[in-house]
């Protein structure tokens, strides 16, 4: 297998976005596998367990048939390796995000020289929305329906009921 051909799509995903999804469907016509490796990270706190998450991406790329999703622990190199992916996949929102995910890259390239970065930007639309920013408007109530698929909406709407 060749595995240029092959990426992963690492992140939090703490919830997918349509920025995500965006990202994903246009990787999907790109590379012949996509692998969204979904990092477990417990240092941020997230809202959603690493299963919960891993089950709302896999509904919203459900129609993908060349993407997979899998929950991870440890060094996304390490993932991209486990997973036959010569590439990583880093979205870039605005040039804020550069610089981050420029030191990220090379770093990587030290740790596995064999697997490349590409940067995609996801469209017009999408660029102001984060996983952050979704979460917050989530907390207090507010319609987060513009930015995230469906299924995603409903989950935040249960879990804030959930908390009263």
């Amino acid at each position: 297998m060749n595995l240029k051909r092959s990426a992963v799509y690492p992140g939090t995903f703490d919830p997918i976005t349509n920025g995500h999804q965006d990202l994903v469907r246009r990787a999907s016509g790109i590379f012949d596998r996509v692998v969204i490796g979904i990092a477990s990270n417990p240092g941020k706190a997230p809202v959603f367990s690493l299963e919960e998450r891993v089950e709302l991406a896999r509904r919203v790329v459900e129609d993908l048939p060349n993407v997979s999703v899998i929950g991870y622990a440890g060094l996304t190199m390490d993932f991209a390796r486990e997973q036959a992916c010569g590439v990583v996949i880093r979205g870039l929102r605005a040039v804020s995000d550069f610089e981050f995910e420029f030191q990220l890259a090379n770093m990587s390239r030290h740790l596995a020289p064999d697997v490349d970065y590409v940067f995609l930007t996801p469209k017009e639309q999408f660029t102001f929305i984060s996983s952050t920013l979704v979460r917050e408007i989530a907390s207090f109530g507010g319609d987060v329906s513009k930015f995230v698929p469906p299924a995603v909406a409903e989950a935040l709407a249960r879990r804030r009921a959930a908390r009263g």
